[in-house]
């Protein structure tokens, strides 16, 4: 019995607080958050991390590959000029949808 009226009190609480919760804001509160820029921002940070993550592995995998064999600097070098590009182009991208959406 005991726990049946707890559940009823806990019901009739939801009840009668629920409308309080989900009653409309008068004209003269904040206008809504534009999420489309805060999220923009958190993007363009993940996509220069993981840009510069990127190209720190890549140069690093080159300078290893030189260091092995130095025979090979001009093939090298170019996978890495390549590699560096299309990584950097990730970022630019996400600039490029950024400034494109952020009003």
């Amino acid at each position: 019995m005991k726990r049946y009226a707890l559940f009823l009190l806990g019901v009739v609480a939801v009840i009668m607080f629920a409308p309080a919760a989900f009653a409309q804001g008068t004209a003269g509160e904040a206008t809504a958050t534009n999420w489309v820029a805060i999220t923009s921002g958190f993007a363009m940070a993940i996509a220069s991390a993981a840009g510069g993550y990127a190209q720190a592995k890549a140069t690093a995998a080159a300078c290893e590959g030189l260091a092995r064999n130095p025979g090979a600097a001009a093939a090298i070098r170019f996978a890495l000029i390549l590699a560096l590009v299309l990584i950097e182009s990730m970022a630019l991208y996400t600039f490029a949808i950024v400034f494109l959406k952020v009003k």
